[in-house]
């Protein structure tokens, strides 16, 4: 069985990286044993981590996740090293495919065989953090004479980015476990087997600590919206059984009716994705993650430092 881990999406929602200090010795001292970054348009996955490496010596530093296109082998490689360095046996690499909207439109990076992306980035991680001189032509990229001039002491696991079948079972049999998004606590019953036993799943959980049923649904169907129209997410929730219940959002997305689209989303939907009550209720909802499967919940509170704090209380390890 894979080690029960808890751990923290940062950064942390209304706070400057500046001012995290005191929220992530918090985190530490409550037990969590994680925190995660994530790169999409705001903050690189490093810097949060290195700035966390820096405050305290207990937490594993995750990224969840690393585009596999967006830097260079030899660039990532480095990122990932420097890292390792500054937090010995303390990173949990984490790597993905991102999507076409990150990769393609945004940083105008063909968004092509992401499988084959990913498989070949870690094996040439696999090499190069060992110290390994590589001159190596994969299929999706070469690489030619390059070593890593700062040494790995210790091998950091590397996590994959995974949705549907192909990219769990890739995670599970070249990487040493997955990462997971936008899925029901049930959900994670079809997808943790498909990773292999013993091997590590984290998740990143939206967890949105009211009980004012409109403002959930509010903010809830603005992000499946954004999220759930992007075409790698799309094909998931049809394969996870959730097509019928998102076939009018998809319809009127497509055409251009956003409002009608947003509409259109069931409140199951919601109640299924983010998670969403008291802080307690909150607490007890993450932790049917964990007891369906997944051995590293990230949770991502949205909500301010003071709200953030009471959900993190209530799920604390041992609360």
């Amino acid at each position: 069985m894979a080690e029960q881990r808890w751990g923290v999406t940062i950064p942390l929602m209304g706070v400057s990286l500046a001012d995290h200090r005191r929220y992530v010795d918090e985190i530490a001292e409550l037990g969590f044993t994680d925190v995660w970054s994530s790169e999409a348009g705001a903050h690189d996955a490093f810097t949060p981590l290195a700035l966390t490496a820096a405050w305290t010596p207990k937490l594993r530093l995750g990224q969840a996740v690393i585009p596999v296109y967006t830097r260079g082998p030899a660039l990532l490689a480095q990122s990932i090293a420097t890292l390792c360095e500054a937090a010995p046996g303390r990173v949990a690499v984490g790597i993905g495919t991102s999507s076409n909207v990150i990769v393609q439109r945004w940083n105008d990076i063909p968004f092509e065989q992401p499988y084959r992306r990913t498989r070949d980035t870690i094996r040439f991680l696999r090499a190069a953090l060992s110290g390994e001189k590589v001159t190596e032509e994969y299929e999706t990229f070469k690489v030619d004479g390059f070593r890593l001039g700062v040494r790995v002491a210790e091998q950091p696991p590397i996590l994959v980015g995974a949705l549907r079948e192909g990219m769990l079972r890739l995670a599970g049999r070249e990487g040493d476990g997955a990462i997971v998004n936008w899925l029901s606590a049930e959900d994670v019953r079809k997808v943790a087997p498909i990773v292999g036993e013993g091997k590590e799943v984290a998740a990143r959980i939206f967890v949105m600590p009211s009980e004012d049923r409109e403002a959930v649904r509010h903010l809830g169907t603005r992000l499946i919206a954004e999220y759930l129209n992007v075409p790698v997410y799309a094909a998931f929730h049809e394969w996870i059984g959730r097509g019928e219940a998102l076939r009018d959002m998809w319809t009127a997305w497509r055409e251009g009716d956003r409002k009608r689209a947003t509409a259109s989303i069931p409140d199951e939907v919601i109640d299924d994705l983010i998670v969403h009550g008291s802080p307690e209720e909150c607490a007890a909802h993450v932790r049917r993650y964990a007891a369906n499967g997944v051995t590293t919940p990230a949770p991502m509170i949205l909500a301010g430092p003071d709200d953030t704090m009471r959900v993190l209380r209530a799920l604390a390890p041992g609360a």
